[in-house]
């Protein structure tokens, strides 16, 4: 194997080194429980609150506004579940898109069967929900929308700032999942209006097993998980201390490379598509080139099953996917290239190619040559 190229971004991202660092006290000596009062705890409770302003500062957000969570997930849970709760008995109308993150789709199918009713708004064949489509779907009884900000397939960026404004004309909380946006490109929580955010560490260089959820200070919801009185009676459980000190480390180093990524980042992306594009007749990119974050880019290759090819550039020392880590192992084509009404064959024959900061010229220019040779290689091997 000549080389290893790592284009599964968009599943989890690389640890930076700095991050590591800052963590790796809190392993050791630096191991309390923010909860008790001696100086094990404080030191602790103290590293917390610093990682809470470094989430905050990235997202424009006050302090107060985050709270720590074991991950995107998780946030997205306890946002929707915690709105809806907090209308418990009075049922309600949640609108969301069907091109969302399982973690929202299947906590809208789990209020369905506690009797709320659920909107699930297409995306059309870019990928892109309609701001009229949302408009036209409010209702009375409407007590929250739900909107990703960038796709986690496709990229696309969907029309946030308008969404919100909608719903803020109408008193409806708007929840945003923002896992692939957050860290990637700026991301400010009081331009794009939302009331409840979610965000994940690993998406950007930071730990595994921990995220945060922006609740605008005005907004009561119920919390998800019981116990203690941690994260201000918002979430229970002993803090994460390391996990937290790395996202808030994670998201410092974010703040600094924005301008990287929508310059470097997105100028080797579109480098690469184009070049693909060129060589390879029968290709397409899905989504809207035009408004999608720096970092990804879905391609279908006509006459090629993406799982096959997946697993001949893995060999070839390329690691890039079929759709979201969270239905790896699933024989299912794409939920989200499904709900664009893609045809079948383009279904079946896209890859996700997501880039992260660390990746140089050089990487990419060996990924495109790898698929270029081995798209080729099997569509002459089907001919003959």
């Amino acid at each position: 194997m000549e080389r290893r190229v790592y284009l599964d971004n968009n599943a989890t991202s690389p640890m930076d080194s700095r991050v590591l660092e800052a963590i790796q006290p809190f392993f050791l000596n630096e191991f309390g429980n923010a909860a008790s009062i001696h100086a094990y705890g404080q030191h602790a409770r103290a590293a917390i609150e610093r990682a809470r302003s470094q989430v905050a500062d990235l997202l424009s957000a006050k302090r107060r506004e985050i709270i720590f969570t074991c991950g995107g997930t998780e946030a997205d849970n306890a946002a929707i579940h915690g709105v809806a709760r907090s209308f418990a008995g009075s049922g309600g109308h949640v609108i969301t898109s069907a091109i969302e993150h399982p973690a929202v789709l299947k906590s809208c199918q789990f209020l369905e069967q506690k009797g709320f009713r659920v909107t699930y708004l297409s995306a059309g064949e870019e990928g892109i929900v309609r701001v009229e489509d949302v408009k036209e779907a409010l209702s009375q009884d409407t007590i929250l929308v739900s909107i990703m900000h960038a796709n986690n397939e496709v990229g696309t960026l969907q029309p946030i700032k308008e969404i919100a404004r909608l719903t803020r004309q109408q008193g409806i909380l708007f929840h945003t999942d923002a896992v692939q946006s957050v860290g990637k490109i700026p991301v400010d929580v009081h331009q794009l209006g939302v009331d409840l955010l979610s965000l994940s560490g690993h998406k950007f260089h930071g730990p595994k097993g921990v995220g945060a959820m922006y609740i605008r200070d005005s907004v009561q919801t119920v919390p998800f998980m019981l116990g203690g009185s941690h994260e201000r009676h918002r979430r229970a459980g002993t803090e994460n201390v390391p996990g937290i000190v790395g996202l808030g480390e994670a998201c410092r180093l974010a703040g600094e490379s924005h301008q990287d990524m929508e310059s470097r980042i997105a100028d080797l992306r579109d480098r690469f598509e184009e070049g693909l594009l060129q060589r390879l007749p029968g290709s397409v990119v899905n989504g809207r080139p035009s408004s999608r974050v720096p970092h990804t880019a879905n391609l279908s290759f006509e006459g090629v099953e993406g799982e096959a090819l997946l697993v001949a550039l893995d060999f070839k020392g390329l690691a890039v996917s079929t759709g979201a880590a969270c239905s790896s192992g699933s024989l299912e084509p794409s939920h989200v290239l499904q709900a664009m009404k893609l045809g079948r064959g383009r279904i079946q024959g896209a890859i996700r190619f997501s880039l992260s900061r660390m990746i140089s010229e050089e990487d990419m220019d060996y990924a495109l040559e790898t698929v270029v040779e081995t798209v080729s290689r099997i569509r002459s091997v089907r001919v003959g």
